[in-house]
């Protein structure tokens, strides 16, 4: 019930007889047209009065909803007020307030379109003449969005039979304005109820032979107008259920988080998990940003979101805000892909043997078709895809199919891609670690001199996946193992390793290792966060097929030959289709060094015509060198971070923002202090 107790008195003033049930098919506007003008275009002496009854019931049922819908929004304020004290839920409320106010706004934007429309229709069919256009109050606004209120009450009986549907839709079509809460459903279904009623007698009475062709146009329009809102609406309160009120040890924020599952295959069970944070501040002014780790088979939520720019980082049973996070520029959605990779699961096993890039395109695709189907408020923002490591193969393909699918039917609004210490091509990124390892010390001159020349390390990569490791690799690769220590982090070459977890560490280490990993400091505090029962429930989230959460997949067998596979050529179409391209490396990575990143970009701009419209030169953090830069044709960027590891935002937060604030506006990285 209300929490005002006068509510439900206003209601049941406002109810009419309850049999409507034949007014409930069939459930289309194109259906409802038919059954409405099925009779054809009537004219004659009754027109008029016709008219004037309908117009008249309508104006009296519209005093009456006001009424209604007055003492309900009265009502939730009451019940805020009554549970104000109470944070978690006062933020749900604000949360599901806001959501809904943005529909309201959209709403109203159509309604307007949509009376321009009916006063076109009126005039061509001549129906209403000049003295009853002039008599009667042109119908703008608030009292236009009123009147089409009632025409969309009326509809409601032809397409929601249950009262379960009904509700979905009617917490915010129907009443209008009232967020919905669990305690209040009941008193919500009523209302609908009573709205459905009163406006199913209307509707059956404007089914009159001598009802003008202008009114029957009115509520085919106000249908469709109707299927409308409530598409949006069932993908709002779908989305709702994604809702994360608060996670276990979280500080309180002002910005909306969401997470859970998107099938992308329903035939094999399969369903990619997402965490998806909105900007902290004017979510709906700020581009929408897709992060993918890699790997590959590495997870974006364990790693991006916990680990590098996401609002928190694990900090024994707490979360600690993260000051540099990329929800600052962005509303942030980070996808756990393939299946098979955290909390992402197959129903069917046979899935994880042998994935490959091509299948996780595809589920990537599919996952943000149907997201932006849950989510459509975010379906014509800037679109940007990031991500780091072996995602320089999930990126530029991700983006490849996207620029194909929109030469056919165009949904997605892509702007750019970033890509953090990419796998482009796998000889030049991984030959030139020995370079980096030889200037920076790690290893000796005569070192440095096999490691070129009898065995460089793509051979040896190739050769000990393939199971035909020789000796002379063998014998190259012990000794630069040797030189450069177990316990360098590979990863950042100045980082101190982790001295409580140095076993885990080296195996992190080991030489053959190209998956990606984060400090495993930090990784310990990530992987018991995300595997207490606590967080797993607050984000909607299962263990399908394994035991634990860990940061890199178990169970995935995948393909790790496409790294031989070059994804530099992919980059170089999607610059062709006119999308801006940022390849950034943290200069302490000596997994995919710098200069590899550094000579593919220049080789690339080379390639397809781009002339440097930004020489070589430093950018600036604050008062501090943020790294080098280079841009090509305005379109084509290469920046280094200073300082900053494989996982740059780990290591250097703050220049990794400037760097994303940079790409995002579209502007030149900072030349002067600032």
């Amino acid at each position: 019930m209300y929490a005002n107790p006068d509510a439900q008195k206003e209601l049941n003033k406002c109810s009419l007889p309850e049999n409507s049930s034949h007014f409930r098919s069939p459930s289309s506007a194109l259906g409802i047209g038919k059954v409405i003008s099925v009779s054809g275009p009537e004219s004659g002496a009754d027109d008029d009065v016709a008219f004037e009854s309908a117009f008249g019931a309508i104006e009296s049922r519209i005093s009456c909803s006001e009424e209604t819908l007055g003492v309900m929004e009265e009502s939730q304020k009451q019940l805020i007020e009554l549970i104000g004290r109470n944070e978690e839920k006062r933020l749900a409320i604000q949360g599901l307030w806001s959501q809904i106010e943005g529909l309201k706004k959209e709403n109203r934007a159509l309604l307007e379109r949509n009376s321009k429309l009916m006063e076109r229709q009126m005039r061509t069919t001549g129906s209403v003449n000049r003295t009853q256009s002039s008599s009667r109050p042109r119908s703008t606004g608030k009292s236009w969005e009123k009147e089409n209120l009632l025409f969309v009450w009326a509809a409601q009986g032809f397409l929601f039979p249950s009262g379960l549907e009904l509700l979905k839709c009617g917490e915010n079509c129907c009443t209008g304005a009232v967020p919905p809460l669990v305690s209040t459903k009941s008193a919500i279904i009523n209302a609908c109820n009573h709205s459905t009623q009163r406006c199913s007698s209307l509707s059956r009475n404007m089914q009159s032979p001598s009802l003008t062709w202008a009114w029957r146009g009115i509520l085919i329009v106000s249908v469709t107008l109707f299927q409308m809102c409530c598409s949006r609406e069932l993908d709002a309160n779908f989305s709702l259920q994604d809702r994360i009120l608060r996670l276990p040890g979280q500080p309180q924020v002002s910005f909306q988080q969401f997470s859970g599952y998107i099938t992308v295959d329903e035939l094999k069970g399969r369903a990619l998990f997402y965490y998806f944070a909105e900007a902290e501040f004017d979510p709906s002014t700020k581009p929408l940003v897709l992060w993918l780790n890699g790997g590959p088979g590495c997870s974006s939520v364990g790693v991006g979101a916990f680990s590098e720019n996401g609002p928190f980082r694990p900090k024994g049973e707490v979360l600690v805000t993260n000051e540099y996070s990329w929800n600052k520029e962005a509303n942030m959605l980070y996808l756990e892909t393939p299946a098979g990779v955290g909390f992402s699961y197959s129903r069917d096993s046979s899935f994880y043997e042998g994935v490959n890039d091509r299948m996780t395109a595809r589920d990537n695709l599919i996952f943000l078709q149907r997201w932006f189907t849950r989510f459509p408020h975010y379906k014509s923002r800037d679109l940007y895809i990031a991500g780091e490591s072996y995602a320089g193969h999930y990126v530029p393909q991700l983006a490849k199919l996207m620029v194909e699918f929109n030469n056919k039917e165009k949904i997605f609004n892509l702007k750019g891609i970033a890509l953090g210490n990419p796998v482009l091509e796998f000889s030049t990124d991984f030959n030139s670690r020995a370079e980096f390892f030889w200037s920076h010390g790690l290893i000796s001159d005569s070192t440095y001199k096999i490691f070129t020349s009898a065995c460089n390390y793509s051979r040896y990569v190739g050769e000990y996946y393939r199971g035909s490791l020789s000796p002379v690799c063998q014998r190259v690769m012990s000794q630069v193992t040797r030189e450069t220590s177990r316990f360098v982090d590979k990863y950042d070459v100045t980082l101190d390793v982790c001295i409580s977890s140095v076993l885990a560490q080296s195996a992190v280490l080991s030489p053959h290792q190209v998956t990606e990993h984060v400090d495993v400091c930090v990784e310990d505090e990530t992987v018991s966060y995300l595997n207490r029962k606590d967080v797993q429930d607050s984000l909607h989230a299962h263990l399908s097929g394994v035991t634990k959460w860990t940061v890199c997949s178990s169970v995935l067998d995948y393909e790790v030959l496409n790294l031989e596979i070059p994804t530099i050529n992919v980059v170089g179409s999607i610059v062709k289709a006119g999308i801006p391209v940022l390849v950034y490396s943290g200069d302490q990575d000596s997994v995919i060094p710098l200069t590899g990143s550094r000579t593919l970009v220049q080789k690339l701009a080379k390639e397809i015509g781009l002339k440097t419209t930004v020489p070589y030169r430093v950018w600036f953090e604050g008062e501090q060198v943020g790294g080098w830069t280079q841009v090509y044709g305005d379109i084509l960027s290469f920046a280094t971070i200073r300082g900053a590891s494989h996982e740059a935002p780990f290591s250097q937060p703050e220049r990794s923002l400037v760097l994303f604030r940079a790409f995002l506006q579209g502007r030149p990285l900072p030349e002067t202090f600032t």
